[in-house]
């Protein structure tokens, strides 16, 4: 309950790990919704805090949390469990109540309802696990600008479909890493419809690198969440992402058609990453590092893919190593040659790097992982991959007849 009420999301997460009694991490949950702690709200409902559980009138309103601009807030009160709490016209309510701080703008509503004349504070600021939000102060009074996002998501929950165009404005207007970006291409992807797919592709020869890169992330996750025996969209994704690598000079654009390629499971998918493995930024030659890990079940990689992440688990760049291992840690193709090369990432100056070679010569069966997890020195709790190191402890049961 204090991690939460100082919103330390990191220790909430540890906590949850080592005790999820019901009864505390439902009371968390109303804590949270009352501390207008979205990001905090969604964590505990995926540890199995029950919404049920809290009356109505222990929680926000859906008006507060609407006023408030947090999406992660609205849909942790909108938790299919007591989404019927809210009957239609309340919904359609509050979809023009965000529709209305969205068209208007957050520092001018702000300041209309302050009355305020004061410089505006603003911040950036984690909504959720994954995207960000800005936040205005003024007169005592934070509001977040994810109207956009939360409209979009009101909508859809009425059935009301809203067009390519208006999804993508409201997205553009904030950038990538913004809650309405993400909620506008993950809506659009659902789809999954040649109305949807012809305007994502249209913009591939757009002038605006943003407008590039929204068209591509839609594609790419319209292929991803494809998960129909079909895959319809498996072909025409390969071939005109294959296509649009050679020619893409935007260096996000790029990573998304690169990212988006090492989501298939494809020898043309390797060729057109290969060319990318000594790119000088470090994002490309991270997605390249990822994406040719994809084959289910290949009996090895490519030779021309053996090389590059042998290079790439040697590269200057600490995430680029770490990436390449996992890649090679998790990859079917146990050549011993991949073994000596995480071996030698176990003295790496990075610890990341170490507890993923580890965790890799665990899963190739290889002796060498577990004097390798014992000269780690401890780290907190909830540190980020150290649940990698559970493969060691794995690996010696297995070894031990267990």
């Amino acid at each position: 309950m204090s991690a939460v009420r100082d919103g330390d999301t990191v220790l909430v997460k540890v906590l949850l790990h080592a005790d999820s009694e019901p009864g505390m991490v439902d009371g968390a949950f109303r804590l949270a919704i009352r501390a207008y702690a979205g990001h905090i709200a969604q964590l505990l409902l995926q540890y199995g805090a029950d919404a049920r559980a809290s009356r109505p009138e222990e929680l926000l309103s859906l008006h507060e949390a609407v006023d408030s601009g947090s999406p992660a807030l609205v849909e942790a009160l909108l938790d299919h469990s007591i989404r019927a709490r809210y009957s239609r016209p309340e919904l359609s309510e509050m979809r023009d109540l965000a529709r209305a701080w969205h068209e208007a703008g957050v520092e001018a509503e702000l300041r209309r309802r302050t009355g305020s004349h004061d410089d505006l504070v603003r911040t950036r600021v984690l909504d959720d696990e994954y995207y960000s939000v800005g936040e205005f102060t003024l007169g005592g009074t934070s509001v977040r600008d994810g109207h956009g996002a939360i409209l979009t998501d009101l909508e859809e929950l009425l059935g009301v479909r809203a067009s390519f165009e208006e999804l993508m404005a409201r997205a553009l207007h904030h950038g990538q890493h913004h809650s309405a970006w993400g909620h506008a291409v993950i809506l659009l992807a659902s789809r999954r419809d040649q109305e949807t797919w012809a305007a994502a592709a249209a913009l591939r020869t757009h002038a605006g690198p943003l407008h590039r890169l929204f068209g591509a992330g839609v594609l790419r996750l319209t292929h991803l969440f494809d998960g129909s025996d079909e895959d319809a969209f498996a072909g025409p994704a390969l071939d005109l992402f294959t296509d649009w690598s050679a020619g893409e000079e935007d260096l996000a654009v790029l990573t998304e058609v690169l990212v988006a390629l090492g989501e298939h499971a494809d020898s043309r998918a390797d060729a057109a990453l290969l060319p990318y493995v000594g790119h000088p930024d470090v994002g490309i030659r991270c997605a390249v590092a990822s994406g040719f890990g994809t084959w289910p079940e290949p009996p090895a990689f490519l030779d021309e893919v053996r090389e590059a992440l042998l290079v790439l688990m040697t590269d200057t760049d600490a995430a680029v190593r770490q990436v390449a291992c996992r890649t090679v840690a998790e990859g079917k193709d146990h050549d011993p040659v991949f073994a000596h090369a995480m071996a030698a990432l176990l003295d790496d100056a990075d610890r990341r790097v170490q507890v993923t070679a580890a965790y890799g010569l665990a899963l190739h069966d290889d002796e060498r992982c577990v004097e390798a997890a014992r000269r780690l020195p401890p780290t907190p709790p909830g540190t980020p991959h150290e649940h990698e190191l559970d493969a060691v402890w794995r690996y010696e049961w297995r070894r031990d007849g267990h």
